[in-house]
């Protein structure tokens, strides 16, 4: 590996500036305005691609398009599937940006800039480590195939379709993705636990207009009074989620996993102080970070209807809505958890409302088991990347790809974080760890090269 190590170390400079480059277009998939940006940044990854040699192409999709390009080593060889991700979140609010969210700047070692690391920073590493390898060894003893899509900001729409439809051309041994972070500053982790998502939006209808508060009060039902009675009934006074058979199939955090959590570095007056709450709150029984990883949750993520502008407008409302997600733990199935959802709510409304459901985006947790094919491996990478064994992980959000891959293809996934918690993924003053950046190629050049050993 030494002509490769020392061919990182020479190019680094350039492969800065390419990402830099990359990083400058506002490729975001949630604005239509952003279209054009989309397919270029998506043609910045294709080049970079059929630039070193792969077989690579744009698959077109109802939305942005996909990338898909392919190494191929041949014999019997292992096949490495590396996902990743060329849109970016909206740069909003640009207020509180110290520099413009899509001119890329330097300081103190971050590059920052919008999608620096969610995800462009760290799908570059992996293109980065492939260059290398082909530029110094000539080969690489894997088979490799790159899918790269440009709407994982806006729930991947396209891609469940695309994989069902691709399966013979993304078969895989073990998929890689790096889209999540260290567990803190020099402290590489291997993430083998997701939460699965549950999203769901109700809405209570009452009048078939807005009334005169005065005039109708107390005659009419109040959606908004309804609504209200219907959330604060979802959890108990404990914050135990109130829905029959919600916890029936959470699978227990293991005796090995709490004493491992319990053994990573942490403070919970730091974090609480950090996020300038008063107190930290959730199941009695479980820690701060067995809440935020394994066990299941219910949250109101907005409440809406009536009245909310300036001053004061006396009405009863014509209907409310609030937007619920719910964070699902191994074995929790999303389709289960919204019927449970649906039913139970619809027991709490009165005859009196109009009740509906929308149902929002959805994906299943994950486990990989930690004795699954390639850890091992996926553990020398990180050692010789970062300079010391990873730890492992579990995270509380969901990246429903891994559910997807699992289910359509069979394979398990090793997700490398190169980023940092602090990173700032979705908010303003987005970053990406330059020393990172270089120890990412050097972690994906290394697993490409073991796994094929």
């Amino acid at each position: 590996m030494d002509a490769s190590v020392s061919y990182v170390f020479e190019n680094q400079s350039r492969f800065i500036e390419e990402l830099i480059e990359f990083c400058k277009i506002p490729s975001i998939s949630a604005k239509s305005e952003h279209r054009k940006d989309c397919r270029r940044a998506a043609q910045f990854v294709l080049d970079q691609l059929t630039g070193m040699g792969l077989e690579a192409s744009l698959e077109e999709t109802p939305g942005n398009p996909i990338i898909l390009a392919k190494y191929t080593r041949g014999d019997d060889a292992p096949t490495l599937l590396i996902y990743g991700h060329y849109d970016v979140q909206p740069e909003e609010p640009l207020d509180l940006w110290h520099s413009s969210p899509f001119e890329p700047v330097v300081r103190e070692g971050d590059l920052i800039a919008r999608g620096a690391s969610d995800d462009k920073g760290q799908i570059f590493a992996h293109i980065k480590a492939v260059e290398t390898l082909l530029k110094t060894a000539g080969e690489i003893p894997v088979n490799i195939v790159f899918l790269i899509e440009g709407e994982e900001e806006t729930a991947s729409a396209n891609l469940e379709e695309f994989i069902a439809a691709n399966r013979e051309r993304l078969e895989a041994d073990v998929a890689v993705i790096s889209d999540s972070s260290q567990y803190g500053p020099g402290m590489p982790a291997i993430c083998y636990g997701l939460r699965g998502i549950c999203g769901e939006e109700i809405r209570v209808e009452g009048a078939k207009q807005d009334l005169h508060s005065g005039s109708y009060g107390g005659a009419v039902p109040n959606p908004c009074n309804i609504l209200c009675e219907i959330v604060a009934q979802l959890k108990d006074a404990k914050g135990r989620i109130a829905i029959p058979g919600f916890y029936d199939d959470v699978l227990p955090l293991e005796k090995w996993e709490r004493e491992a959590f319990a053994s990573l570095p942490w403070d919970d007056e730091k974090y609480r102080a950090d996020l300038g709450l008063q107190a930290l709150c959730g199941e009695e029984e479980y820690s701060t970070i067995e809440r935020k990883w394994g066990r299941p949750t219910l949250d109101v993520n907005g409440v809406f209807g009536g009245y909310m502008g300036e001053g004061s407008k006396t009405i009863i409302p014509a209907w409310a809505g609030a937007k619920i997600t719910m964070r699902l733990v191994p074995n929790q199935k999303p389709k289960t958890i919204s019927r449970l959802f649906r039913e139970y709510v619809a027991q709490l409304a009165p005859d009196a409302v109009k009740l509906t459901f929308l149902a929002a985006h959805g994906g299943g947790p994950v486990l990989v088991p930690r004795d699954a094919r390639f850890m091992n491996e996926a553990v020398q990478a990180l050692r010789f990347g970062f300079g010391r064994d990873p730890v492992f992980i579990r995270e509380g959000g969901s990246i429903p790809i891994v559910s997807t891959m699992n289910e359509q293809l069979g394979v398990n996934t090793l997700l490398l974080g190169f980023g940092l918690p602090d990173d700032n993924a979705h908010g303003p003053n987005e970053k990406f760890n330059l020393k990172d950046f270089e120890r990412g190629i050097l972690t994906s050049m290394k697993l490409l090269q073991i796994c094929g050993q």
